[in-house]
Order: C-alpha cells, then structure tokens, then sequence
C-alpha cells in the first residue's frame, strides 16, 4: 500500500483546502523558513492519531486549527484527510477488496476531533491500528524529523526493537499484544475486586443470617413470655373473684347470723365451693333468700 494524496483543510497554516499529491518515485518539498513544510508532516501524523498536542507544538488539540491573518479570519474547523493505494490488496482484512482508502480526521472548537475511514465514522483506536498495520503510525521511525538520525543510531534495544518490527510488518501485532494485556489486566484486577465483594457479602449473609436467628428466637420467647402473663392473668382474676365471693358469704354470714336459718350458710358455703363467678352469686342470693324466709317461716310454724 501506498500513500496518494493529503488534503488540508484549515490545518495551521493552511486556511484553505490544500491538495499534496504523492507520485511514483521521490516527491519533495521544499520552500524557505515558515513555509510550513513542518506542518505538512505534522498533519500526516495527526491524521495518524497522535494525542499529544505538545507533539503538535501547542498547547492544546484546538490549536491546529488555523487561527487567522490580518488578511484572512480564524476558521472553527480543521480538516486533514489521507489518501492510500491499495492496487494489490495488501491491506487490512477489511479494506483488502478495496483499491483505496480514504483515511480523515477533523477537529471542531468545544467539539472535539472525530475519525473517517472512507466517510464513515471510527474510533481513534481503529484510526491508529490501521496504520499500524501497514507498519506506520504517527509515531513511526519511518518518519524522520531534525535530530532524528542521531537518536536512532543511540537509541536504546528497546527503540531499536521497534523499528525491526516494523520493518517486518508486525508491529500492528505487537500494538494488538499490548493492548490484550492490557485487557488481561483489567480483567484480572475485574476479578480480584469481584473475589473480595464475594467475601463481603457472605460475611453479611453470615451476619444476617445470624440476626435472623436471634430475631425468630426472640420472637418465639416473645410469645411464650405472653402466654404465660396470660394464665398469671386469669390465676389472678380467679384469685379475685374468690375473694370477692368469700367476702360476700362472709357479710351474708354477718347478715343472716342471728335471723336466718344455718341452711343459708351452708347452701352459700356449698355454692362457693362449686366457683360460681360472683356475677351469678348475686342473682343466687336474690333467689335462695326468699326460699329460706319461706323455710324459717315453716319451721316456726310447726315449733
């Protein structure tokens, strides 16, 4: 796969749409200072998916956008958008079909920055992992800044390990490795915090569990407890309405000592004996009295 053409569009320097066609052989730019030759190889790799944007050499993401002239006025959008060849089908899997693939990126004020691949919306990450699979980036070795020979030639195994991958074509399998272990991670730390509030909610169950016992234990003691007051309650009114019968045979006693027959004491005595409640006790006095004024009055008859 090769790159055909860039198109900036309010990109830095670039107020107006700017197309940079990349032919067969060696294509280069040249021009003086400030020209913006620098902000064409930024551009490409920002449209790559850099994030930095001290990479961008500003102190926000916002700042690429083309910030205007006394000539011309400041734009709200920023558009880069590049264009790759894909004759031979060397692509990604899912782009082989394709003959080429139009990756761009914009960027709105307070809106943020959304990628395309062939005008159709993707994430950043889907952005980066596709040049990283055409062993590119916007970090790439490939792409060779002032001051980049010499940091290549000291640069450490690690660094020096990067460029061999991406010379042989595998460094989208080392980026797709790095981010499996990274989700291995996260699913790993997922796991451990699932263990320890698997740990605290049976603690809790345990808790609970016991709780309950004491709660349904409570419970039946509860109602023993008011059973039990239930009979001490009705000994007690058994008890009071004894006395209250004993005190009424005893004022009968005092009533009929001298002018009553003994009969009557002894048919109260006989009735107290028995339990009537005092409530009935009363109408049975009502009802024995005359009987026995009937019996005195036949005994003194008869003496």
């Amino acid at each position: 796969m090769e790159f055909k053409k860039i198109q900036l569009n309010g990109f830095k320097s670039f107020a107006e749409k700017t197309n940079f066609l990349i032919e067969d052989g060696l294509t280069g730019i040249v021009g003086p200072n400030g020209c913006g030759k620098s902000n064409i190889v930024e551009s490409l790799r920002w449209v790559m998916g850099e994030t930095s944007a001290k990479s961008m050499r500003g102190s926000g993401m916002e700042d690429v956008i083309f910030s205007g002239t006394s000539n011309k006025p400041s734009k709200n959008i920023a558009e880069v958008s590049v264009t790759v060849r894909n004759e031979n089908n060397e692509g990604p899997v899912q782009f082989k079909e394709l003959s080429e693939i139009n990756v761009r990126r914009k960027i709105e004020k307070d809106k943020g920055s959304k990628f395309y691949i062939n005008d159709k919306e993707v994430r950043a990450r889907d952005a980066q992992m596709f040049f990283a699979d055409l062993s590119t980036g916007a970090h790439s070795p490939s792409m060779i800044s002032q001051g980049r020979i010499g940091a290549l030639v000291t640069a450490k195994p690690t660094d020096r390990r990067a460029i061999l991958e991406e010379a042989a074509g595998i460094s989208g399998l080392h980026v797709r490795r790095h981010e499996a272990e990274l989700r291995l991670s996260a699913a790993e730390n997922n796991l451990k915090r699932a263990d320890e509030l698997r740990r605290q909610q049976e603690k809790q169950l345990a808790n609970l569990q016991k709780q309950a016992e004491e709660a349904s234990r409570y419970k039946n003691i509860t109602n023993d407890i008011k059973k039990i007051e239930a009979g001490l309650y009705y000994l007690k009114l058994l008890e009071i309405d004894k006395e209250i019968m004993l005190e009424n045979v005893l004022k009968l006693m005092d009533k009929f000592k001298y002018t009553r027959s003994k009969s009557v004491f002894f048919v109260t005595l006989f009735v107290f004996l028995l339990g009537i409640p005092s409530a009935l006790f009363g109408k049975f006095l009502d009802t024995i009295i005359p009987i026995t004024d009937i019996l005195l009055i036949s005994c003194s008859i008869d003496e």
